[in-house]
């Protein structure tokens, strides 16, 4: 298994009072809430945390892009990814993701993605997401043509990165007269592709086919859920498409926190991680799910599953339904490897730092996990999975 540090750089000094007074902390949350100074003081020691995990051991370190909110001060991981480039010498780095559909030039991104493979040498991920519903407020976008718009970015994309140029590009929503890419990315035929998604059936059966078979993340669900979804993956290769998925397709991300007991780990984290799902994630769903951004099936089936993460959470109920994985040593660990043996995932990325967790705090669950976690989980491989039970996969 791999084992990847995903940061979301939250404002974690964001005054709870003044979020209190509005909707939620996406969008229109006033931008005179955020200090500048205080700004510098995070993003440095947000970096400081992926470089440590590099140190640790942890395969790989992950970022990604949200607009306009406290929950994640991220809206180009480009930036951080440059970041880390040179400050980091094993690790993958995994951009999960960039919204390359919400842009009118997608090929500025896959610019930036190959220079960063080239100065990495080839640790680069790529991550293609829609961006979550609250994007395309503020980005003045189109839900409604934001699956297309993905799918027709992702093809200019890979024939930019695959394909000799000069080239002319004419779809439905971008239009080239020239596509040469200069640099080429490092690795052969281009960095893999991930899809972290809230669920929706077309993104399944998009990153199911099998010209892409791209590795599928869920996060932020009960892990009931986590195995309709990934199941519903590997039922899909199956069913829809005649091959049996890998495990290499299938990922899991949780927010985790250990600490020396099962006790003090959760005294120690419940104010933070109560404060990501109430205060920093919280989304009216008219905001998460605008008109739209699903059809009519996958706002259904994604809307029942996510409604159990909105609002009033606390600790325990998120740590009794696999939302979170928070304990000692002994607790993370076990609880890992038995979700892997129902799942199968090659690839698990631990959200290490949520809400306001402070700096000490976050170092030294890292330290433990790092120490007494991964190297526990990183041998995990197919042998411990129990195989995949198509009677499980979601089919509401």
């Amino acid at each position: 298994m791999n084992v990847f540090m995903f940061h979301l750089m939250p404002y974690a000094a964001l005054d709870m009072k003044e979020r209190d007074k509005h909707p939620s902390a996406w969008v229109t949350l006033p931008n005179k809430l955020f200090d500048p100074k205080i700004g510098h003081e995070l993003y440095n020691r947000y970096l400081d945390e992926l470089e440590l995990a590099d140190e640790l051991g942890f395969d790989g370190v992950s970022v990604n892009e949200h607009h306009q909110n406290a929950y994640g001060l991220m809206p180009s991981p480009v930036v951080m990814a440059a970041s880390l480039a040179r400050r980091t010498s094993n690790c993958k780095i995994a951009i999960l993701g960039n919204a390359f559909a919400l842009r009118e030039h997608p090929l500025t991104l896959a610019e930036e993605h190959a220079m960063i493979d080239c100065i990495t040498g080839g640790r680069l991920i790529t991550g293609f997401v829609r961006g979550i519903g609250a994007e395309f407020y503020s980005m003045a976008a189109n839900p409604t043509l934001s699956h297309e718009r993905h799918m027709e970015a992702h093809d200019l994309i890979i024939r930019a990165w695959t394909e000799e140029g000069p080239f002319a590009f004419e779809g439905k929503h971008y239009h080239f007269e020239y596509v040469n890419m200069w640099p080429r990315p490092y690795q052969d035929p281009h960095p893999p592709i991930w899809c972290p998604s809230l669920g929706s059936t077309e993104t399944i059966e998009w990153a199911a086919h099998p010209d892409r078979k791209y590795v599928y993340a869920q996060n932020y669900s009960p892990f009931t859920n986590v195995c309709k979804f990934l199941d519903q993956y590997r039922s899909t290769a199956q069913d829809m498409y005649g091959y049996e998925a890998s495990s290499s397709q299938i990922g899991w991300t949780a927010p985790v926190y250990v600490a020396d007991t099962d006790e003090q780990a959760v005294a120690e984290a419940t104010e933070h991680m109560e404060a990501l799902f109430n205060k920093f994630l919280y989304l009216p769903f008219e905001t998460l799910f605008p008109p739209g951004y699903l059809t009519a099936q996958s706002y259904k089936r994604v809307a029942s599953h996510k409604r159990g993460i909105m609002g009033s959470q606390t600790m325990e109920a998120l740590i009794e339904n696999g939302v979170v994985i928070v304990g000692s040593p002994d607790t993370v660990r076990k609880k890992l490897i038995e979700c892997h043996e129902v799942l199968g995932f090659s690839t698990f990325v631990a959200l290490m730092h949520f809400g306001t967790l402070p700096a000490d705090k976050t170092e030294r669950s890292m330290r433990l996990f790092a120490e007494e976690v991964l190297p526990a989980i990183q041998p995990l491989s197919d042998r411990e999975y129990r195989g995949f039970e198509p009677a499980s996969a979601a089919a509401e």
